[in-house]
């Protein structure tokens, strides 16, 4: 008979401890342990291993690496986030919050892939006729699609390894369930189990499988992370203003995790966004911008796009400075405030500061950082910035404005779109004009912005 044990994992590391602790000693994470049941093996059954792509020991000179096999799902912006399209054979979990695409973006991807390749879409939470109901719904082909609706992990092996589909969609990964483990479907140890075996066993046969995960309340993939290590690439997909849709790679071992995917959502499914500037640059009627608003270009992956950085400036109701800020971290608008407070004499510390960015998307990139500084003047002064003004540039703390990558790129992209004045770092090589001015302190940025006298 098998000894049942207890252990307690961590969702965030996966680090294990014999006792529930309130706080993870590896990752210091708070109430994030779950228990677990783990049962011994039989000792007949000691030293044998589950199945693996390769149990030979070679020189690594004498591997032949074969051509590289991508197949595009039929969205140019799922092909770029992927890093070319969908790699065979490969493993990839996407996460998002309930009702955000991620089985309607699936399902497409799979109707655009049947007509050439074998598919299976496995179903744990929609019944077949739910699955078809939707996919008549958003008018694709459903001809060449499998589905399957038994979650069990072994019986999902066996048609796997019968049909040997070239895509497999797993909706979801939380609803697999293996009778080899003793907790109950959707713990840790099932997730992790599972996981496993079916991108072991997606690697075998060559084809590529796509895990559907739930998201937890904080926006990460709920299970433990060892899960994230267990597959190639991990996607999130987010939600934006306007019924946009973003698409992002946290890991990707075929290619870079720089590149965002812009999605639209309407009754016929899912569609690529090719224009960011639509939904990233409000439309005004005349030339003049409101104060508080200042441009900036950012480059995501190999794009690179304009978009509109809003601050708002107010006295503070309770005479203490708070700051209210969801797509640029507060600790940096907190940073450029003290900046500007220090190094242009703009009092801040009685004023209540909102920033936000058109269309919803996070910003994280440094060239920020000068704009924002801009943005969060014009609102204080009550005066707006010229209307086909562009800028970018990193802020040190001693009030420099430092060099950011991706100059030429970011400059090209603004000038596309008709803005003729860029305010950027010191370069060497470029000289001022009226098209151009080169800064080297937060200082010399506001006067060349508004034109004020020194």
């Amino acid at each position: 008979m098998k000894e049942v044990q207890k252990r307690y994992v961590c969702t965030e590391c996966g680090h294990t401890e014999s006792k529930w602790m309130g706080r993870c000693p590896e990752c210091n994470s708070w109430n994030t342990f779950e228990e677990e049941i783990v049962s011994s093996p039989n000792k007949s059954k000691i030293g044998v291993s589950s199945p693996s792509l390769d149990n030979k020991v070679r020189k690594l000179s004498e591997i032949k690496s074969d051509d590289a096999i991508r197949l595009s799902t039929g969205f140019d912006e799922l092909d770029r986030v992927l890093g070319g399209g969908v790699m065979l054979p490969s493993s990839v979990l996407i996460g998002g919050e309930p009702g955000i695409g991620k089985s309607t973006l699936m399902l497409e991807m799979l109707s655009f892939l049947s007509t050439a390749n074998d598919v299976l879409y496995v179903s744990g939470e929609e019944s077949p006729s739910q699955v078809k109901l939707r996919g008549e719904r958003l008018g694709l082909n459903l001809t060449n699609i499998s589905i399957f609706c038994d979650t069990r992990l072994e019986i999902l092996e066996e048609t796997i390894e019968k049909l040997q589909p070239k895509i497999i969609i797993v909706d979801s990964l939380q609803t697999l369930y293996s009778s080899s483990v003793a907790s109950m479907q959707g713990s840790l140890n099932q997730i992790r189990t599972c996981c496993l075996m079916l991108s072991n066993i997606a690697k075998r046969s060559g084809s590529s499988i796509f895990f559907v995960a739930h998201v937890t309340k904080e926006g990460s993939i709920a299970g433990p992370k060892v899960v994230e290590h267990m597959v190639d690439t991990v996607l999130y997909f987010e939600s934006a203003e306007n019924g946009i849709r973003l698409l992002r790679a946290a890991k990707n071992r075929f290619g870079s995790v720089d590149e965002i995917g812009l999605f639209e959502m309407d009754d016929k499914g899912l569609h690529g966004l090719k224009d960011p500037c639509e939904v990233f640059l409000s439309s005004r009627s005349d030339d003049e911008l409101p104060p508080g608003i200042a441009f900036t270009s950012i480059v995501e992956g190999s794009r690179a796009f304009v978009v509109e950085i809003q601050a708002l400036v107010v006295p503070a109701k309770s005479g203490l400075q708070r700051i209210y800020s969801d797509k640029i971290d507060i600790a940096r608008v907190s940073r450029i405030a003290a900046i500007l407070e220090r190094h242009t004499d703009l009092k801040l510390t009685d004023q209540d500061i909102y920033v936000n960015v058109a269309g919803g998307i996070r910003l994280n990139d440094v060239s920020i950082e000068l704009p924002l500084a801009l943005a969060l003047y014009s609102s204080k002064i009550n005066k707006s910035l010229p209307a086909k003004l562009v800028s970018f540039g990193e802020l040190s703390l001693a009030g420099e404005v430092r060099n950011v990558p991706f100059l030429d790129r970011k400059h090209k992209a603004a000038s596309d779109l008709g803005f003729e004045l860029v305010v950027s770092p010191f370069a060497k090589g470029r000289k001022n004009s009226e098209s151009f001015v080169s800064v080297k302190s937060i200082k010399s940025a506001v006067i060349s912005a508004f034109g004020l006298k020194q």
